[in-house]
């Protein structure tokens, strides 16, 4: 413990909020991987044979899939009550989306920073997604094959948008 607290001592310098987040970014970290091991130990205890190969259109359906589900969950206007209680509405920014700034207090705001952020969120997605696929790959698929279908849905209605306000011009 004492090395982790020397240690955002040093990245956050002589203290203050950088070194606050800092340390709120190593629980994150750290948080992160005990997530990945316990899909890591739940796999090797559930195993029921050898993994299922990523085949092209997997690779493919996973990162659309973590994609929309990840925009869903950092952007979408519809899912900002769950990030309420961390973070701050600060305007629409796109059709459906919106965009909110992190609010108060360490935890609270690293919290507000993962789950407003797509990219952040993707790489916890990608591991509930490949650690599902070694347990579930049949549901797995399912799933991504319905988010991808999502994802395109959503990039047909963006393009007929667009084609409708080019035609009116």
């Amino acid at each position: 413990m004492n090395r982790i607290k020397e240690s955002t001592r040093r990245i956050g310098g002589a203290g203050g909020e950088q070194a606050h987040t800092s340390a709120s970014h190593t629980v994150v970290l750290a948080a992160f991987g005990a997530y990945t091991a316990a899909w890591g130990a739940a796999a090797a205890r559930c195993r029921k044979g050898t993994a299922v190969p990523w085949e092209p259109a997997d690779i493919l359906c996973t990162a659309a899939s973590v994609f929309r589900l990840s925009r869903l969950l950092s952007k979408g206007s519809v899912t900002s009550p769950l990030r309420a209680p961390f973070t701050r509405h600060m305007a629409a920014t796109g059709p459906a989306e919106v965009s909110e700034s992190p609010r108060g207090g360490t935890a609270r705001s690293t919290v507000g920073e993962l789950v407003t952020c797509p990219f952040c969120l993707s790489v916890w997605l990608t591991t509930t997604f490949t650690g599902a696929r070694l347990l579930w790959p049949h549901a797995t698929r399912t799933v991504t094959g319905a988010l991808t279908a999502l994802a395109l849905a959503d990039t047909m209605q963006l393009g007929y948008d667009c084609l409708l306000r080019k035609n009116a011009h």
